[in-house]
């Protein structure tokens, strides 16, 4: 019989998670910013952003096991004073580098963090209770991205770009508050953590996206993407090799076999690839592009979670009745056309067929996310929550750090191309630095520049728009494709939770 929980654990694993969600939506809104005041290059945004997610998804296996073995309020109150260190770190810096290590710190926190929300509403709340509760947490996995959005965007109308670090600190600070109201349950049957398998997939993680956010600046046949996407690849087939061997796993591929389990992951994982590619693309077309100030661009957003909190809601309770294969199947291809339709965002910002890219966005995100996630979780025992609630969180990361670092990589690159014969001709160190960034097109012309600026400006807005649209037809036809197989294999069956 399940014990009573207390009321204040929902709203701070809600807390938490916001916590963790808004440190890599949130740092969108601040891009810009960065890129003026540091002179970051659009990879180095890339690595900013994507530093904290490819940590984050590589060590969310062992975190979770950790919680399990250990006891999940302790590795969460932990992981979020190492999040709220790391946010100190970075309020203080002034370069690309050292945003990159405050980044990877808190990354390091958030890893400790976003296992253990889940598995505690899996493990503490009765079965009755655990649909709504997961519901409630998908919603603001969902939406609480655009509301972290929001509060950076409000913030940076009235503070410096640093101030998104301090909106970090304070979440993480409140969120430990709360956290002392937690049960701290843990298994004590799990043996010996597998800890060559949590570097094996930090090693996978990050050497993929390396290799893949290294292409458009080093070259794709440069010995730093080729090496990476080496390293990367291998590390992933030792991964599985040895999880298959190794006594105990933090993973067992076997479990893939398990159709609800593995087209859960699959659907969160091409969900969180086009969710947080699309966020990294469009904020800054919002800025750059269309010109509006942080706070003008997080506006425009404000329809997701208006859609996507009560959404998650409404598909919590129809996960009862469809099965995922159709509430599930469906949900991804409203997501899927929703990045098409943002595919063809023109130079010239156009707020009703933006708006209307939005509500789908949110509807599809809304009715896919759940279904899926109560897929994994009810595809395993209870025993096996932490194992279920960290390969949910690792899909989601996973295809946060891909999404980032693909789509991230082709705006770059369809950038660079398009800005080649608009910068021929010029001295070699300004052509360089106008490829390098869109950023560079919103300082004072340069005075041996004066005559010709206005049209580089344009130029540079018509090359970065291209590349926003590129990289979100790759994301569109993604999700699309999931749909398609997400309808051929997921189970008939409605989900129901294994209590064994």
């Amino acid at each position: 019989m399940s014990q009573k929980v207390s009321p204040i654990v929902l709203p701070t694993i809600a807390l938490s998670l916001m916590t963790v969600v808004s440190a890599v939506a949130g740092l969108n809104m601040a891009l810009p910013g960065i890129a003026v005041e540091t002179e970051a290059t659009q990879t180095q945004l890339t690595w900013i952003v994507d530093s904290y997610t490819v940590v984050f998804a590589g060590l969310l296996l062992i975190a979770g096991a950790i919680g399990d073995r250990f006891g999940r309020q302790r590795i969460l109150v932990s992981g979020l004073t190492i999040f709220a260190v790391g946010a100190i770190f970075g309020f203080y810096q002034t370069n690309p580098e050292g945003l990159i290590v405050a980044r990877l710190i808190m990354g390091i926190g958030a890893a400790a963090i976003m296992p253990t929300t889940l598995s505690v509403i899996t493990t503490s709340f009765p079965p009755e209770k655990r649909g709504k509760a997961i519901g409630v947490w998908v919603g603001v996995a969902g939406g609480g991205a655009v509301l972290g959005l929001f509060a950076t965007a409000f913030l940076l109308e009235y503070f410096e770009w640093n101030s998104f670090f301090a909106l970090n600190f304070g979440l993480a600070i409140t969120s430990i508050l709360g956290a002392l109201f937690v049960p701290n349950s843990s298994d004590e049957k799990i043996g010996r953590l597998d800890w060559f398998g949590g570097v094996l997939s930090v090693a996978a993680v990050g050497g993929i996206v390396f290799g893949i956010i290294e292409g458009p600046e080093q070259g794709w046949d440069s010995v730093e993407s080729i090496s990476g996407l080496l390293v990367g690849t291998l590390a992933l087939v030792a991964f599985v090799i040895w999880e298959l061997v190794a006594k105990n796993p933090l993973l067992d591929p076997r479990l893939f076999k398990l159709r609800g389990f593995s087209s859960g992951a699959l659907s969160i994982t091409i969900q969180f690839f086009g969710q947080f590619g699309f966020i990294f693309v469009g904020m800054q077309y919002l800025q750059f592009v269309a010109g509006f100030t942080p706070l003008e661009a997080a506006l425009h957003l404000l329809w997701m979670p208006l859609v996507v909190l009560p959404g998650s809601r409404l598909a919590g309770a129809l996960s009862k009745k469809v099965p995922q294969k159709i509430l599930g199947g469906i949900g991804l291809a409203i997501f899927g056309y929703s990045l098409l339709h943002f595919s063809q965002l023109p130079v010239e910002f156009d707020y009703w067929y933006f708006t209307a890219g939005i509500l789908m966005f949110g509807i599809g995100m809304s009715l896919s996310a759940t279904p899926a996630t109560l897929a994994i979780t009810s595809a395993l025992p209870n025993s096996k929550q932490g194992v279920a609630s960290a390969v949910n969180d690792t899909s989601r990361e996973v295809g946060s750090a891909v999404g980032i670092a693909i789509l991230g990589a082709t705006l770059t690159d369809t950038y660079k191309s398009e800005m080649k014969s608009a910068t021929e001709g010029l001295p070699l160190e300004i052509a360089e630095k106008l490829e390098s960034s869109v950023a560079f097109t919103q300082l004072d012309a340069p005075a041996p520049l004066l005559q010709v600026w206005d049209g580089l400006v344009t130029s540079g807005l018509e090359a970065f728009n291209a590349g926003v649209q590129t990289s979100l037809t790759i994301a569109g036809w993604t999700a699309i494709v999931g749909a398609v197989l997400i309808a051929i294999l997921a189970p008939s069956k409605v989900s129901e939770v294994d209590t064994n």
